[in-house]
């Protein structure tokens, strides 16, 4: 059976090649790698995180998405690390009712922010699906979730 190559990714952040030149040890160059990543301490995790970021303020609002924010302020002991843009985001399951709709959104969200991550104003950032996902193709509708996010993000980035 002949070896089909692989299709390339769509989406803009996507440097080719440097994850299987960072597998491989092939040097990388810097101006494509990107440094903006996701860790676990850019996420919200706890439902009181989920609460104080949903008590924010309306940052945006579009077809799909509703984004709330609230600030982070340092801890008061000062041992704390320097604050910084966090997101949580609730698909519920009545607006998409496929496990696999909310996971394709939840993907392109969670994208999304990480490549806006370091331009954000430290906060904590949720985003909620507002709105019922008529049947459409996945692909159509990452491309308009991903649109929307992406405006979202550049109506929340620091002056």
């Amino acid at each position: 059976m002949p070896a089909v190559p692989r299709a390339a990714s769509v989406w803009p952040s996507d440097p080719p090649d440097c994850a299987w030149r960072a597998a491989c040890g092939a040097p990388v160059d810097p101006a494509v790698m990107s440094r903006a990543t996701f860790p676990a301490a850019a996420r919200l995790l706890r439902p009181t995180e989920f609460a104080a970021g949903l008590a924010g303020k309306r940052v945006a609002r579009g077809a799909y998405f509703v984004v709330t924010s609230a600030r982070v302020t340092p801890d008061a002991d000062g041992a704390g690390s320097k604050p910084i843009a966090r997101l949580g985001l609730i698909i519920a399951k009545r607006f998409a009712q496929r496990a696999s709709t909310r996971n394709a959104l939840k993907r392109v969200l969670r994208e999304a922010f990480r490549a806006r991550r370091l331009e954000l104003e430290a906060a904590d950032y949720v985003v909620r699906l507002h709105r019922r996902i008529e049947p459409c193709s996945l692909s159509v509708l990452k491309s308009a979730a991903r649109a929307e996010a992406d405006t979202h993000f550049a109506r929340v980035v620091r002056p």
